[in-house]
């Protein structure tokens, strides 16, 4: 990272109006550059990007940048009336230009313009880099797609040239084309660039990594792999160096428990002497008093030694992470290799998925993929001239992108028994664990559940069904999760022995769960079939 820093943290803490504290005495800096921002979900990484562009106010500490900020949040304006140059933010510009243009002459307008003059030139070539220009300023959002309204605000903050640049998960609900395009302009961009991302692909474009954990802003010098194999080398000194002082710990108490089985072998041949009157009384109590200060002195020193011991195994742990891993066992969904399970028809050919097939169906955002799922799984009537599906088994899990099957008020232990209602409370309970569904969770309303805990309730009435899913279909599934829930997710998955249809732009995860076949869905709705991802 440059030396010189464009953002410094000092003592940052945030707490929320109900008194929860999302960040506490953070320090750090980020400096000039391109630096991806990593970390668990509700760790605290947009908050911490609200804090550096203004949006909130620390509850103690301060933010100091050095330039102007532009941020764009994870969720773009939904109004219908929200215009190509209001998502570029150079509408008031605008404004105040035509205002000029009309005769207006007051102060306010030049102020608002500043250096801009030649705002709508730099918009019409920004704006041509992705298939529009400065002839649609006044188009309304609603009439592009979603990639398209999150390139056009990105422009905006290319345009407006602010010195610092945050952006909070900019691919979330990218296809691959448009991933591809933000990819070039982040290998582009000037100045201070931090983005909060789970898309390892998009990291692999910094040149530097933050991770926030455990209240703590770490930067390493390199791109999301370089730096997880940092830490997993990191964390593999750290375990052994734990086993170490355990070790070490183990010897000191042995040596503890020796010594005192001595001790008091020793004190009981003295008094045996004593009481035999083996020697002269007053000089077996001068060889007492010498043998009671020796032991003290002994016993202060191993005590000494077993707590050095201890404190140095607590600060070994301290540094090793507990990483928690997926392990169920599910049962078989019986789905022998000839088995027909899906039949995806558009105008010129039928696509079969059979057996435990793993298939992705890719395409640009737009083209009807999530359409062609509802379409297959809730039914429906079909869109002339696009692909639809029929069903050939009757055990079907679907996972929506909207996460909307559960019962809200109801607890995660009772969502589930309603799809497996013939299975033990105590089994529910135990697979919910290893879903690292754990303690009040499992019973608490599902409308208290963080998000990341809702997904795992979604996916545990999928996997635990009874009888189990023949297919599960997923819409996205992998949005708004961390990487490390991602992993997590791809662990369960490896558990499951039917088939997949997962609708995802993430190469990284259809390449992790054994994705072996790929429908691509064309803006024509035709079909074409890869065997391989």
């Amino acid at each position: 990272m440059s030396t010189k820093s464009s953002i410094v943290l000092r003592n940052l803490t945030f707490e929320w109006p109900d008194g929860s504290v999302a960040l506490a005495g953070v320090d750090g800096a980020f400096g000039v550059g391109r630096t991806g921002l990593v970390g668990r979900n509700g760790v605290g990484k947009s908050t911490l990007l609200r804090l550096i562009a203004g949006r909130l106010r620390p509850t103690a500490g301060q933010v100091e940048t050095t330039g102007d900020v532009g941020y764009l949040a994870q969720t773009l304006s939904s109004a219908r009336s929200t215009t190509i140059a209001e998502l570029l933010g150079i509408d008031q510009i605008l404004d105040a230009m035509k205002a000029i243009e009309s005769g207006d002459v007051d102060q306010r307008h030049f102020d608002t313009i500043g250096d801009d003059w030649d705002i709508e030139s730099r918009a019409d070539e920004a704006l041509h880099q992705i298939g529009f220009a400065a002839a649609d300023l006044g188009r309304r959002v609603v009439e592009v797609s979603g990639g398209e309204s999150m390139l056009i605000a990105i422009t905006g903050l290319r345009i407006r040239r602010t010195s610092i640049t945050l952006l909070d998960e900019p691919t979330n609900n990218l296809d691959r084309g448009t991933r591809a395009r933000l990819a070039e302009f982040i290998d582009q961009w000037p100045g201070t660039l931090v983005v909060v991302s789970h898309d390892r692909e998009l990291l692999e474009h910094m040149d530097n990594t933050a991770e926030l954990y455990d209240g703590a802003l770490d930067t390493f010098g390199g791109p999301y792999s370089a730096w997880k194999l940092h830490l997993e080398q990191e964390q593999a000194a750290a375990a052994q160096a734990a086993r170490s002082a355990q070790h070490s710990l183990d010897v000191e108490k042995k040596q503890r428990i020796e010594a005192e089985t001595k001790l008091a072998r020793r004190e009981r041949t003295a008094k045996k002497t004593q009481r035999d009157g083996g020697i002269p009384k007053i000089l077996a109590g001068n060889r007492a008093s010498r043998a009671r200060a020796s032991a003290g002195t002994l016993r202060s020193t191993l005590d000494h030694k077993v707590d050095a011991a201890r404190a140095v195994l607590d600060t070994a742990g301290a540094r090793v992470r507990e990483e928690e891993h997926i392990r169920l066992v599910l049962p078989d969904p019986d789905v022998p290799g000839g088995r027909r399970l899906v039949e995806l028809v558009d105008e010129h050919r039928t696509v079969v998925i059979q057996g435990p097939e793993r298939v992705a169906l890719v395409g640009p955002n737009g083209v009807g993929k999530s359409t062609l799922l509802e379409q297959l799984v809730v039914g429906g009537p079909q869109t002339p001239g696009h692909p639809h599906g029929r069903l050939l088994t009757e055990r079907v899990g679907y996972l929506s992108q909207r996460l909307d099957g559960l019962d809200d008020d109801a607890s995660a232990l009772v969502n589930v028994q309603a799809a497996a209602p013939r299975t033990p409370p105590g089994t529910v309970r135990n697979q919910l664990a290893r879903l690292l569904l754990r303690g009040d969770s499992v019973d608490r309303p599902v409308h208290t559940l963080s998000g990341g805990e809702r997904f795992r309730v979604s996916l545990a009435c999928l996997l635990l069904a009874a009888p189990p899913a023949q297919l599960l279909v997923l819409d996205e599934p992998t949005n708004n999760l961390d990487i490390v829930s991602v992993e997590q997710l791809a662990e369960a998955l490896d558990a499951y022995r039917g088939a997949l249809l997962i609708v995802s732009h993430d190469a990284v995860f259809l390449e992790r769960v054994g994705v072996n076949t790929i429908i691509e869905l064309d803006g024509r709705g035709q079909m074409h079939q890869h065997r391989e991802v």
